[in-house]
C-alpha cells in the first residue's frame, strides 16, 4: 500500500543565524513566535527582512525559526530572476557555491556571499513511513500528483527521514502553480525502473532515442 503524501507550498522565506539576526534587528532583539508550521519545532516569526539583489528586491520576507547555524534564503526560480541572482537548486543547508544577496533589517544591513537557494523538492517522513514506502534518507524518487486535470509527475524528489518529521512533500510556488488547484493536494511515490533512482534527463534522452525501459 502506497503512502498518500500531502503536498505543501513553501513560499519565499529566510532561515537566519542568531549572529546575523542580531546585526539586522539589534543586539537585544529576539525571534517572536507567531504560529507553528507543519514540521514539528519549526515556526513562523513576526520579524520580516528585505532581500536585495542586483536587479530588484523583495520586502517583508518571512523569517522561520528557530535560528540556524547559517543564514539561508529560499526563493523560487522566478524569484531569483526577478532580483537578478542565479537560480541554484540545492538541498537545505547545502549553500557552498550559491549566490549571495543583501539583507536589510530595521537595525542594520548585511552582505551575504552565499546562501540563496532554490530548494530541491523533497519529502519529509518518519523512519516508519520510509520503511513502508521502501525508501531511505537521501533517496530520490518520482511523485505523481493527484490534482484535477493538472496532474503531473515530479522527478528528483529527495526523501528526508527523521523521527521528528511529519509526512509532507514541499514544493516552491513555481512548482505548485504548475499543478495545484485545490486546498489539499496530495501525491504518491511512483515506482519506476524497479524502484531505483534514475535520472530524468537520461530517461528523456533514451526515450527520444527510441529506448524504452
Amino acid at each position: 500500500m502506497s503512502l498518500k503524501v500531502p503536498i505543501e507550498t513553501s513560499a519565499r522565506h529566510i532561515h537566519v543565524s542568531e549572529a546575523d539576526f542580531k546585526k539586522l534587528f539589534g543586539k537585544e532583539a529576539a525571534l517572536h513566535y507567531v504560529h507553528e508550521l507543519s514540521q514539528p519545532g519549526q515556526y513562523l516569526c513576526e520579524e520580516r527582512i528585505t532581500v536585495v539583489g542586483p536587479k530588484g528586491r523583495f520586502e517583508n520576507v518571512a523569517i522561520l525559526g528557530p535560528y540556524r547555524k547559517e543564514t539561508q534564503i529560499e526563493l523560487s526560480m522566478t524569484d531569483t530572476r526577478k532580483i537578478g541572482v542565479p537560480g541554484v537548486i540545492r538541498q537545505s543547508g547545502h549553500t557552498d557555491g550559491t549566490p549571495g544577496c543583501q539583507l536589510i533589517g530595521p537595525a542594520g544591513t548585511i552582505e551575504l556571499e552565499k546562501g540563496v537557494i532554490v530548494a530541491k523538492r523533497h519529502i519529509h517522513m518518519t523512519p516508519l513511513e520510509a520503511s513502508r514506502a521502501r525508501v531511505k534518507d537521501n533517496d530520490e524518487v518520482f511523485v505523481i500528483t493527484q490534482s484535477y486535470e493538472r496532474g503531473l509527475i515530479f522527478a528528483d524528489v529527495v526523501v528526508r527521514v527523521s523521527p521528528t518529521f511529519k509526512l509532507a512533500m514541499h514544493v516552491d510556488t513555481d512548482e505548485a502553480n504548475a499543478f495545484a488547484n485545490d486546498d489539499s493536494p496530495t501525491g504518491a511515490i511512483l515506482k519506476l525502473f524497479d524502484g531505483q533512482t534514475y535520472s530524468l534527463e537520461q530517461w528523456a534522452d533514451e526515450v527520444a532515442s527510441g529506448i524504452y525501459r
